[in-house]
């Protein structure tokens, strides 16, 4: 069929349709179009815009055989309470199928306060774990082969601690770091942006990411040293089109950041990794991940001259929309996560957590967190999407919603170079604008009915009150004051006062490297408290501001 015929046959399919709506009206304010056909990816070349997978611009996956050789990883989002809590919750996940860790740390770790602070009160076990030492640590992997796993760490602004935590913990199981293998968070960019738990301004800040690359490249080399995360960005009301764009103009801040440190590209580059939200549109979600992996490849081919494959892959993390799971009626929140989940898996992650569907109310319990994991589960072996290599690829919508959003994510990246880049962008306030402004509109559709949220604004029932929630015991802070009470009395505190005062000495000197300064600390049973004190005294902390 020629294109000419092509374009009178639609004109008159609309027609006929046009005429037939006055009977049976369509669903108001859909977006995207009625029919999608060849026409709507005019120009289409596959050699350029899809090539094969595991080569550029890796549009259709990172790996050549993606899932038929392995699965993603199942890494279960995990930690509250006591490190001893979390140790068992990690021991049942591993024995039931998880393939990999993924450590939640409760807010006063993620800013660099001591359980004991008056700052932690109320917060302490509360969303996370609570680690305040090596000894901490130490505990939280109990009996668990570091050299087996590879564990993920949701931890920002003291991401350089936890590690040398982690790094100490692995030498004391007799495996060498050159052997470890998992992922930092260490995205302080999106902390500013769109989360909060930041400590230090940007410009120390930096200094300690590019000090983690640099450290990592010569000592954990299979290590991923960041997890560039539009997770958190979608979380808080970004588009799709948002959340890669935004998350992509950071990682074109530490690459150039890394570069000024003198660091090759192609030292460094492969270890970087992303992390990415799976939204309820399931389409639109799998053609935002192929959009994004083939922006990447574009950005660090064609900007910053990489030359190693591994340098140009977008390999990313991911987790279910959190957000979009609700109070009311939690059960649906099964099918919300397995719809991501499928979205997640087509769109070709490399790695996956998948939400409970309690946790609109509270942290899962163990019943609700095998569900969560069963899902990925009966995806993997039942439902048949990883049998084949992006199995959405060549659909017209999807390859028409694939350059849709690769468009928009471009211009929001020239807008935000046009600014001078992410980390000016944020401090002018315009990508926290957009976000807000997002989050802002959807909010309205589902307050006006434009958007339909199953058990919230439309089929609503009358339910009982939740029952056999996991709560953490308040008594999480006194144990833990106890622990650092213990641990003071037995460490040597002139070795301790001796290791805060080399890495003091170090923060003052910008050539200074302070990974192994950290380690030395970590190592002599300085608390992450003591460590980021020393830290924010010559740092000093950010203070949030927006300029809209």
């Amino acid at each position: 069929m020629s294109i000419e015929t092509l374009k009178a046959g639609l004109a008159k399919y609309h027609e006929d349709v046009e005429a037939k709506l006055v009977k049976t009206p369509e669903r108001a304010n859909l977006e995207p179009n009625r029919l999608y056909t060849p026409l709507d990816i005019e120009g289409f070349d596959y050699e350029r815009d899809l090539g094969f997978p595991g080569e550029y611009p890796f549009t259709r996956g990172v790996q050549p055989t993606m899932y038929r050789g392995r699965f993603w990883t199942m890494r279960m989002y995990a930690g509250f309470s006591t490190a001893e809590e979390s140790n068992k919750r990690y021991k049942y996940l591993l024995a039931n199928g998880g393939s990999g860790l993924s450590c939640a740390f409760d807010l006063p770790t993620q800013i660099g306060y001591d359980s004991t602070d008056p700052m932690s009160e109320g917060e302490v076990g509360k969303v996370g774990v609570a680690i305040d030492s090596l000894a901490d640590m130490e505990i939280l992997f109990d009996g668990i082969p570091l050299d087996k796993v590879s564990t993920s760490m949701t931890i920002n602004a003291p991401a350089s601690v936890l590690l040398c935590m982690y790094i100490a913990v692995a030498e004391k199981q007799g495996v060498s770091a050159d052997k470890l293998r998992g992922t930092i968070q260490n995205d302080i960019l999106k902390e500013y942006a769109a989360r909060g738990t930041y400590i230090f301004p940007p410009k120390p800040s930096m200094r300690l990411i590019t000090n983690i690359f640099e450290y990592c490249s010569k000592n954990v080399p299979l290590w991923n040293t960041i997890s560039i995360s539009g997770y958190h960005i979608r979380e808080a009301g970004s588009t799709a089109s948002q959340e890669i764009a935004f998350t992509i103009a950071d990682g074109i801040a530490y690459v150039e950041a890394a570069i000024k440190a003198g660091m090759d590209v192609d030292a460094f580059a492969g270890r970087l990794s992303f992390f990415w939200n799976a939204h309820n549109n399931v389409l639109e979600e799998v053609a935002k991940f192929r959009a994004s992996r083939r922006v990447w490849a574009k950005v660090m081919k064609e900007r910053f001259g990489a030359k190693k494959p591994k340098s140009m892959m977008l390999r990313v993390h991911t987790q279910t929309a959190g957000s979009m799971l609700t109070a009311q009626q939690p059960n649906n929140n099964i099918v919300r996560v397995a719809l991501q989940t499928a979205a997640a898996v087509m769109g070709g992650t490399q790695s996956l957590h998948t939400n409970s569907k309690d946790e609109a109310l509270a942290l899962p319990t163990t019943e609700s967190v095998t569900i969560a994991l069963r899902t990925q589960q009966i995806v993997a072996y039942e439902s048949g999407l990883a049998d084949t290599i992006d199995p959405l690829g060549g659909s017209y919508y999807v390859e028409a919603l694939t350059n849709k959003i690769e468009a928009e994510a471009w211009e929001y990246i020239k807008k935000i170079d046009e600014l001078g880049g992410a980390p000016e962008a944020i401090a002018k306030g315009y990508i926290q604008k957009e976000i807000q402004d997002s989050a802002y509109k959807w909010q309205m559709d589902v307050e006006k009915g434009n958007r339909i949220i199953v058990g919230v604004n439309k089929f609503q029932q009358e339910e009982e009150p939740p029952k056999n929630l996991l709560r953490v015991d308040g008594s999480v802070g006194k144990l833990q004051a106890e622990k650092i009470a213990a641990l003071k009395a037995r460490r040597d505190q002139a070795k301790v006062d001796e290791t805060l005062a080399a890495l003091k000495a170090g923060c003052a000197d910008e050539s200074v490297n302070l990974m192994p300064l950290i380690l030395d600390a970590v190592k002599a049973y300085a608390t992450e408290g003591e460590i980021c004190g020393v830290m924010r005294e010559v740092f000093g902390e950010y203070q949030a501001h927006t300029q809209l």
